[in-house]
């Protein structure tokens, strides 16, 4: 039998393991083991979380969890690394849904015994509905983006920030009138108001703002939506009174939006321009002033062409940048012959990885280490930042 005490002391120290697997992740060299610390820890949250609520006997949740292990291991095995930004997407997009059945299940008394604090409860529960479907549907359409199975270009309707503004204020009001609901909980239509205009009403702002979003900045967009995942589990946490879930939630949306931070940064722009589909950067106009001159001949002359052969020959340092060609390609182990070419004639040879390139499309690190690349040589680019 688990104690509330003991509980808790389990609940911080696997939430501690769960930022120590996060920390080792930042690291080439730990990331494996870090990613498998993080995992761990979950699990062993989850069968705790079974010890203690005492539901480790019903027989058809192993079942649900044995359909899932099935269908995660096939996705492992079949989706190609290239696919993994459209995957992430879409696991993002079923936490977001898992959290929003939380709170439907919370707001309508299913398989619960009566809260202390009904109100909060409620509110809680419709604010993991509203996040959890943000995140469901912005999740789908990052993925069809991704995937080229919807335009990947920005999509602005007419009124675009009319349509969202005036969905979040219907948001806020149906959040703020399911506060008054624990009063009159006793009356199903009132909930049935708040669970039908929570979820169409956070289906399309999910849409809506997620449509407007440029096919080149959806690894952006899918970090946010990560972070959202995170935030409703831990708001489906707080309906359900469940520590860990509040923890581990939190964990997770935080470390999301530190990403998120991180890859605008890398980017040189801004959440709220790649948010609101400002993907092209106007071109300064050229004055009269300017005037364009074309070299003359004897300079053409005097400009000295370099061969292929002559960088080979005498090139000392070489930095290779792989990039969504390669991982389209799959021409990370020519990109390895080339370096192995380098390196037999004496240059040093280093892979730069982008914060946001190599990290979404195709994750530069395990394609490397496809071709038996050295995490050695493997660096993170410093971008320049605003």
């Amino acid at each position: 039998m688990i104690t509330p005490t003991i509980y808790i002391i389990i609940c911080a120290v696997l939430s501690v393991l769960v930022l120590v697997g996060i920390s080792m992740m930042s690291k080439v060299k730990t990331a494996v083991m870090g990613n498998f610390l993080s995992a761990a820890s979950v699990f062993v949250g989850v069968l705790i979380t079974l010890l203690y609520n005492d539901i480790i006997s019903i027989a058809s949740m192993y079942i649900y969890m044995l359909v899932g292990i099935i269908i995660g291991s096939t996705l492992a095995l079949r989706v190609k690394m290239i696919q993994m930004p459209q995957l992430v997407a879409l696991l993002n997009g079923v936490g977001g849904f898992a959290s929003a059945l939380v709170g439907i299940l919370t707001l309508l008394k299913i398989g619960q015994t009566k809260q202390a604090y009904p109100i909060f409860s409620d509110v809680t529960a419709v604010l993991a509905i509203v996040i959890g479907m943000i995140t469901l549907v912005g999740s789908l359409v990052a993925a069809g983006k991704l995937h080229k199975l919807l335009p990947q270009k920005p999509v602005i309707w007419k009124n675009h920030a009319l349509i969202l503004n005036f969905s979040l204020v219907l948001l806020t009001i149906t959040i703020i009138y399911s506060a008054f609901v624990g009063k009159i909980i006793s009356q199903p239509v009132d909930i049935a108001i708040i669970l039908i205009v929570s979820i169409a009403i956070s289906s399309l702002f999910g849409y809506a703002f997620s449509i407007r979003v440029g096919g080149a900045d959806m690894p952006i967009t899918i970090s946010l939506l990560n972070s959202l995942s995170g935030v409703a589990g831990a708001i489906a946490g707080m309906a359900i009174s469940d520590i860990l879930l509040v923890s581990v939630g939190g964990i997770v949306g935080a470390s999301g939006l530190f990403l998120t931070q991180i890859m605008c940064r890398s980017m040189n722009r801004s959440l709220m321009d790649i948010l609101t589909g400002k993907t092209s950067v106007a071109g300064k106009k050229t004055t009269k002033t300017q005037a364009v001159t074309e070299p003359k001949k004897d300079e053409k002359a005097e400009t000295k062409q370099t061969s292929t052969k002559d960088v080979l020959k005498n090139a000392k340092s070489v930095i290779i940048v792989p990039g969504y060609g390669m991982a389209l390609a799959q021409a990370q182990h020519q990109v390895k012959m080339l370096a192995n070419t380098f390196e037999s004639k004496g240059a040093q040879v280093r892979y730069a990885i982008h914060p946001v390139a190599g990290r979404m499309p195709g994750h530069m690190n395990v394609l490397l280490a496809e071709a038996d690349v050295s995490y050695e040589q493997l660096y993170e680019m410093e971008c320049n930042q605003r």
